[in-house]
């Protein structure tokens, strides 16, 4: 069958990695996760690192596959995932933005010396796989991924969700490497040049953030607008 040949195969996993990839932005949010691996030991930023994109993939693993119905469950639009989890970051980027010495505030929220606050370890999920990783964007094209995906034919069926899935993994790889080497390179800047980059990095998640409140707010309106007007 020619709809399911090979180069059909890898054309839908790049279609699939390239619709992922703005509202992830491995690249971009790796300067906003960067800040809290930093000064952690070679092994420990890898191992954070390795955690973040395996929830990420689960994360996008399951709404490649159950998507649809753990929304039609729980009566939950994707609009409302948008400005909810859209609110979180712009809270995330506000409070970098704010924070007096934003490299000493992050060194406290993963100093281990520090018990009554929480370990990096808890931060792994929330929120830095999800919502700042994978949020409100990534489930909406998921879901449009999932959508798509389906056939009256089984077997094409199946060939779309594993290309998708495909797209997941590589898309978590691409994750693993940037969050593994950022705070690398955060480790060579001075403290007047990682002030700098953690203010940039506040703006960015702020906007980032407010952008994907929007989103949710117009895409809202337009779900709910004939509803009402009906």
């Amino acid at each position: 069958m020619e709809s399911l040949s090979t180069s059909t195969f890898f054309h839908y996993v790049f279609v699939c990695f390239v619709a992922l990839f703005p509202p992830i932005n491995p690249f971009g949010t790796a300067l906003i996760v960067g800040p809290f691996l930093k000064g952690r030991t070679t092994q420990k930023r890898v191992r954070a690192a390795a955690a973040i994109a395996l929830y990420c993939l689960g994360i996008c693993l399951t709404f490649t596959f159950i998507g649809g119905l753990f929304f039609k469950v729980f009566g939950i639009s994707v609009p409302v995932v948008q400005i909810t989890g859209g609110l979180l970051i712009a809270r995330m980027g506000w409070q970098i933005l704010s924070a007096n010495d934003p490299q000493e505030d992050q060194e406290k929220v993963v100093d281990p010396e520090h018990p009554h606050l929480k370990p990096l370890r808890s931060l792994l999920f929330y929120p830095l796989a999800f919502p700042t990783t994978t949020g409100g964007g990534t489930i909406s094209v998921l879901l449009a991924l999932s959508a798509n995906s389906y056939h009256a034919d089984n077997a094409i069926h199946l060939f779309n969700l594993l290309a998708t899935s495909v797209a997941c993994v590589i898309m978590a790889v691409v994750i693993f490497l940037c969050y593994s080497f950022t705070p690398t390179i955060l480790d060579r800047l001075n403290n007047q040049a990682l002030q700098v980059c953690n203010k940039l990095s506040g703006f960015l998640t702020l906007c980032v953030g407010i952008q994907i409140v929007l989103d949710g707010v117009f895409g809202a309106i337009k779900l709910f607008a004939p509803k009402i007007l009906s």
